[in-house]
């Protein structure tokens, strides 16, 4: 899909077509995070700072299982 970079007021943007907003899941004022790959840049609805934080968060819960169930009573 090809986009092209237009003028918006004083700034550049991308106008992002109903089809690609409809598979992402994007509304007006969502966030779109651009991350760089070794394929070039990505662009994606979800931020993968907090991806990562959440995968340690998952690796702690397994780790610490009991405890947690003992903190929840």
């Amino acid at each position: 899909m090809e986009l092209k970079v237009t003028k918006i007021g004083n700034s550049l943007g991308v106008i992002l077509p109903k089809e690609l907003l409809a598979n992402l899941n994007l509304d007006k004022g969502d966030a779109l995070w651009v991350s760089e790959s070794p394929a070039g840049y990505r662009i994606s609805p979800y931020d993968p700072e907090f991806g990562e934080q959440m995968e340690a968060a998952r690796a702690i819960m397994k780790k610490r299982r009991n405890v947690l169930r003992e903190l929840s009573k």
